[in-house]
């Protein structure tokens, strides 16, 4: 089963279709940190260690686009490039700021990020490149059906596929729960800022996933997020949800691979295994 992207991404524009470009520098920005590393994008393997650099404070555009700079230039790289973005994003567009700086709003991240690398850049949401990854290389491939890979760190992040075609920018993360949006309530930063025990952490969690069961009736939920490297603190206390819950394969490195999958999408080329 292919995964792909919607239609509404549109041709690459300059692409050439029968350039079967294989390596693609993936850049993941996070309320946290923004990490990232060249990508074989047949295999999903990273070409080299990644790279961290902590998110400015403020998250301004241009600050975040001085760090994507530094990324690229650590690598040397010039080529093409994806890069994720935490908010709804249309056509390289950031059209919300939940997690970064207001400013971010009507700008255009593609161009910008695009103008300091030197080379073509696709920027999609962050939980829509992680999920896009763990279809195409991690527990989600070959997987039919409705599969929501919810992410659990700075907020809460949604990538929703039918049958591995992705419905884009759902932002599930901001359902509420009471009066309060649910990554308020039970994204990981939570957990540490409140230092919540895991099972404490987990019935919030459970509480959030009972939620979105209840509007979709999924087949599959993938957790992702650095916290699923330990998911077997807090999946025992998730009993009362019935959709089958995973935890992610590909942890800090689905948002880098995914990013790099993103172009490759939009610039036409298949993907082979």
């Amino acid at each position: 089963m292919r995964v792909t992207y919607p239609a509404w991404f549109g041709p690459y524009p300059g692409s050439d279709e029968n350039d079967a470009m294989t390596s693609v520098l993936g850049i993941d920005i996070g309320g946290t940190g923004i990490k990232g590393a060249p990508v074989d994008t047949r295999s999903g393997q990273l070409l080299a260690d990644r790279h961290r650099i902590l998110t400015p404070h403020p998250s301004t555009p241009d600050a975040v686009t001085e760090v994507v700079a530094e990324l690229a230039k650590f690598f040397d790289w010039t080529g093409p490039t994806g890069a994720t973005f935490p908010a709804v994003v249309k056509n390289g567009v950031a059209r919300t700021a939940a997690n970064v700086d207001p400013a971010w709003i009507g700008t255009d991240a593609a161009a910008m990020f695009s103008k300091v690398i030197g080379g073509e850049v696709t920027v999609v949401n962050d939980a829509d490149a992680a999920g896009v990854a763990e279809m195409t290389f991690g527990v989600g491939k070959d997987r039919a059906g409705l599969v929501i890979m919810i992410t659990l760190g700075t907020g809460i992040g949604s990538a929703l596929f039918m049958d591995g075609v992705l419905v884009p920018n759902t932002e599930l993360g901001h359902l509420k729960m009471g009066k309060h949006d649910a990554e308020h309530l039970a994204a990981d930063s939570v957990r540490e800022t409140h230092d919540l025990s895991w099972k404490d952490w987990a019935a919030r969690v459970q509480e959030y996933l009972v939620m979105v069961e209840g509007l979709f009736s999924p087949d599959l939920f993938v957790i992702g997020g650095g916290v699923s490297k330990k998911s077997e603190k807090f999946f025992p206390h998730l009993g009362q949800v019935q959709t089958e819950v995973v935890a992610a394969q590909l942890l800090n490195e689905a948002g880098i691979v995914g990013a790099a999958l993103a172009h490759i999408q939009r610039a036409g080329v298949p993907h082979t295994d």
